[in-house]
């Protein structure tokens, strides 16, 4: 080896490094303090603790059924460390920085490269992490109860018992109708930070809290990604493209719409509370410029539902009247 060089990371505590080995050839070095598992309530089973990291399994999975995933080079669990493929500097954030003209292609290319990964993995091995993971009524309602924790009450918003009961019995109903929906894979953070762009490919990192949950849930990760600003056109236009990729009916189509804004509003909530969070109790405040942008997509979604939920009506009022212009006119 000639030389380490740090690289920066997301917002998770993994630590990354760029190992030069010589010749020009480089490979990427990934610290995992305390071991690869989930921080949040994400429930494991007794089997699943004893299999190899969730980073590791998902990525044998990933690999195997077509999708493309950095190459492992070399593991050492024991001391928290994986040798990976070093995939560049570019992701499709990044990328669409330089070269904005190919946001429409690039896009198009990742619902289309989602829709073939959940059809591949239609089926799943009984040995995968994945199986025993859900984004499941409890996972779902801790997630808003994240957002009232840390993007109201930790800002200072003081609810009256009133709004408090209002906000839960939402919240509830809300984690409720969408764990019922149908479940598949579900890469869980599948937006332009980790989709590495390499020579012409989209590799997916990241992919370690991988779960089953609604079909949806990574095109909203995707399409109302807190670091990117697309107009509602973009958005049905490639929820469109899915759709066709999916060969479904106008009224398949129709309810992936309705399903994206339902999902889009427990998402990005949770999003909001998780950057203060970070804030707060990591020291990291590199994502608080995205609080507001995230809220008001909320709102944006909760005035298209409103007509038709009382739910989302009456939590849109409530939003509005606590966070104000956050929350969108």
């Amino acid at each position: 080896m000639e030389r380490a060089e740090a690289i920066p990371g997301g917002a998770s505590t993994r630590r990354y490094f760029r190992i030069h080995t010589g010749h020009g050839s480089s490979a990427i070095a990934m610290f995992v303090p305390g071991g690869d598992r989930p921080e949040e309530i994400t429930k494991t089973t007794e089997a699943s603790r004893a299999r190899p990291w969730p980073f590791l399994d998902v990525l044998a999975l990933l690999a195997a059924r077509g999708v493309r995933v950095p190459r492992l080079l070399g593991e050492n669990t024991q001391e928290g460390w994986l040798l990976l493929e070093d995939l560049g500097d570019e992701t499709l954030a990044a990328y669409l920085t330089a070269r904005p003209e190919e946001r429409v292609s690039l896009y198009k290319r990742a619902v289309t490269d989602l829709r073939r990964a959940q059809e591949a993995l239609t089926s799943l091995p009984d040995s995968t992490v994945v199986g025993d993971r859900a984004l499941d009524e409890e996972l779902l309602l801790w997630e808003l109860e994240h957002f009232r924790e840390w993007a109201l009450e930790a800002r200072g918003y003081v609810l009256s018992p009133v709004d408090r009961s209002s906000l839960d019995g939402i919240f509830e109903r809300l984690a409720r109708s969408i764990a019922a929906l149908p479940r598949g894979f579900v890469h869980r953070d599948y937006q332009s930070r980790n989709l590495m762009v390499v020579r012409g490919e989209l590799v997916w990192i990241d992919f370690q809290d991988a779960l089953l949950g609604p079909r949806v849930y990574d095109l909203v990760a995707l399409l109302n990604d807190s670091y990117q600003d697309f107009d509602r056109g973009f958005v049905l236009a490639r929820l469109e493209d899915y759709a066709v990729a999916a060969a479904f009916s106008p009224l398949d189509q129709a309810d992936l719409v309705y399903e994206f804004d339902r999902v889009t509003v427990q998402r990005k909530l949770k999003d909001a509370g998780r950057f203060i969070f970070i804030d707060r109790k990591r020291g990291n405040p590199a994502f608080l410029p995205f609080v507001s942008p995230t809220i008001a997509k909320v709102g944006a979604s909760l005035a298209r539902l409103a007509p038709d939920d009382p739910d989302m009506a009456s939590l849109l009022a409530l939003l509005r009247r606590i966070l104000g212009a956050e929350i969108g006119a």
